[in-house]
């Protein structure tokens, strides 16, 4: 006698939950993906992905496995057998806004049944999984953790546009409030993914991931603090890096840019200085005076772009500007916290007039203070100045190597041993 697919649940359905669900139906597993966006959930129902790494053509392959569905009715997910919570954890006014998390989990308890398996996926600081979803999931659902069902968290390791690193084979991070949890959790994910690494506790595991990315956000303001005290020197920093990496150890290349953005460098690292303040009444000095060098970075930009038009004798004010990428990274179409939405801003504000190009970010994401255009020899040429915030592959950057038109290029992209390099 058969039996039927385990049914999972993942609760979010953006750039972590979608590829999740899309390999958990893969590897078997009935998937009910919930997410409170009609138009997401529109989309994934009529077999559309608004997600770059997954295919339209992977969702129509899911819906037409009949073990996919799209939908916003938690009913949907009654009795599953695990649930993975992949929604936001913004910062509002600086502060943790854990509100998308609580209302998951209460919505799931209301589906919670004897022996079922809850993951937390949504970064947060130490703490968040036993010390709020717990509660939540037990009071909903008159079950108590740990004795009648199971809860864990597994940070995501998502990077959007990469090619190499996938969800599969990235390693995965796992942890359960007690070892009954730990022993779900880590088989749930061993049959998602190559490589599965259990730590103790969930605090472990939490910390983890804000571990990673604020050693990102450290190393990157370090670099770009260095960028701007390069230029002043006269120096090419970008040659000093490059030689630096040559280096085969002690040492890991990190890269200047306009500023940091995405879903989790402008959030992550603050969720842990918000924790250390909170719990032991002290600063994160690294956390923050990294927080204040990227979050400038935007502004060096315009400064260095108001430099740059003054060598041609034109004021910003009344100037073409052509900003080149408005996604935060590289061949991705997230535009979250962008810095080319605070670089246009700031042009806008001084009385620029600014286009923008990039194939890559969707209408409604689009920043209302630049026109959108394609990247082509006419909007290069009309241009008083190019501003290249994000380096597409998609983009035929030939077409800035040889024009006229200054360039102020952040990505180093174009290889310039010039003043317009950042």
């Amino acid at each position: 006698m058969s039996t039927a697919p385990e049914l999972v649940a993942v609760v979010g359905q953006g750039y972590v939950g979608l590829p999740l669900a899309m390999r958990a139906v893969e590897a078997g597993y009935n998937v009910v993906g919930i997410d409170l966006d009609q138009s997401r959930v529109d989309a994934l129902t009529q077999g559309s992905s608004y997600v770059e790494d997954i295919s339209s053509e992977a969702v129509r392959s899911a819906l037409d496995s009949g073990r996919y569905v799209a939908t916003d009715d938690y009913a949907r997910a009654h009795a599953f057998h695990v649930a993975v919570i992949t929604v936001p954890t913004p910062l509002r006014e600086t502060l943790p806004d854990l509100s998308f998390i609580e209302s998951a989990g209460a919505s799931l308890a209301g589906q919670l049944t004897p022996g079922a398996t809850v993951v937390l996926e949504s970064t947060t600081y130490p703490g968040t999984t036993q010390e709020l979803l717990v509660p939540i999931l037990e009071s909903g659902s008159g079950l108590k953790a740990g004795v009648d069902f199971f809860v864990g968290y597994s940070p995501e390791r998502i990077d959007p546009g990469n090619q190499t690193y996938t969800f599969v084979n990235t390693p995965k991070v796992v942890s359960g409030i007690d070892t009954q949890s730990l022993e779900r959790v880590q088989a749930f994910y061993s049959s998602l993914v190559d490589v599965t690494v259990p730590v103790s506790t969930t605090k472990e595991a939490e910390l983890t991931k804000l571990l990673e990315n604020t050693f990102r956000h450290v190393n990157i303001a370090l670099v770009n603090e260095l960028a701007i005290f390069a230029h002043q020197l006269g120096v090419n920093v970008w040659e000093a890096i490059d030689a630096a990496a040559t280096k085969p150890f002690g040492f890991m290349k990190f890269t200047p840019g306009p500023g940091v953005g995405g879903h989790c460098l402008p959030v992550d690292p603050s969720y842990l200085s918000w924790q250390v303040r909170r719990s032991l009444g002290q600063s994160f000095r690294f956390v923050d005076l990294a927080n204040e060098v990227n979050e400038h970075m935007p502004d060096y930009v315009v400064q260095r772009a108001i430099e740059l038009l003054n060598r041609s004798r034109k004021s910003l004010n009344g100037s073409r500007i052509l900003v080149v990428g408005v996604a935060y990274k590289k061949n991705s179409g997230d535009s979250r916290e962008a810095p080319a939405l605070r670089i246009i801003e700031l042009l806008s504000g001084y009385g620029a007039s600014v286009s923008a190009a990039d194939p890559l970010v969707e209408d409604h994401r689009w920043p209302a203070g630049a026109r959108r255009v394609v990247l082509d020899s006419d909007e290069v040429r009309d241009a008083d100045l190019i501003v290249i915030v994000t380096d597409h592959d998609e983009f035929d950057l030939e077409l800035l190597r040889d024009t006229d038109t200054p360039v102020l290029d952040t990505r180093n992209s174009l290889g310039h041993v010039t003043d317009g390099t950042l």
